[in-house]
């Protein structure tokens, strides 16, 4: 059974929590400022060069699902799953077997909040893992310099 975030130590989740402000507020204005894109795309590119670019794309992904009309929820949660879930999908992202089968038993009838424990699975995967070591990389400083 999932332990969901309770199990993490503090300090894990007050960096998690820092990142969820910071990459929600990264996907709500992205365009709108060329500082927020510039920091997005310095994660996208610093994700890429570790091979876990799909992660980020994942995220974002569900979080302008949660914005989609009712009506096309459908159409939009199963391209969502072929692009990111399903086993031969081009941008596969790592969820536990519970989480797949949560989502299998949530896309029968999606409602706005069906890929919440995947997409808070892979915000924990990057809160925990590839975000720290992006603050510390080359790339951060790099963008940091550049706006």
């Amino acid at each position: 059974m999932c332990k969901g975030l309770s199990h993490l130590p503090a300090s894990c989740l007050e960096k998690a929590k820092g990142m969820r402000v910071k990459l929600s507020h990264l996907a709500d204005n992205a365009g709108s400022s060329g500082k927020r894109t510039l920091g997005l795309q310095a994660f996208r590119w610093f994700l890429r060069s570790e091979f876990s670019e799909e992660n980020l794309e994942f995220w974002l992904a569900c979080q302008e699902y949660r914005s989609t009309p009712r009506c096309m929820l459908g159409s939009k949660a199963e391209s969502i799953y072929r692009q990111f879930i399903n086993a031969d999908a081009p941008q596969e992202v790592n969820l536990d077997a519970e989480t797949r089968e949560s989502l299998s038993v949530a896309l029968e009838r999606p409602g706005a909040d069906a890929f919440a424990r995947a997409q808070s699975s892979i915000y924990a995967l990057m809160a925990k893992d590839s975000f720290p070591r992006f603050l510390r990389s080359q790339v951060r400083q790099e963008a940091s310099r550049a706006s």
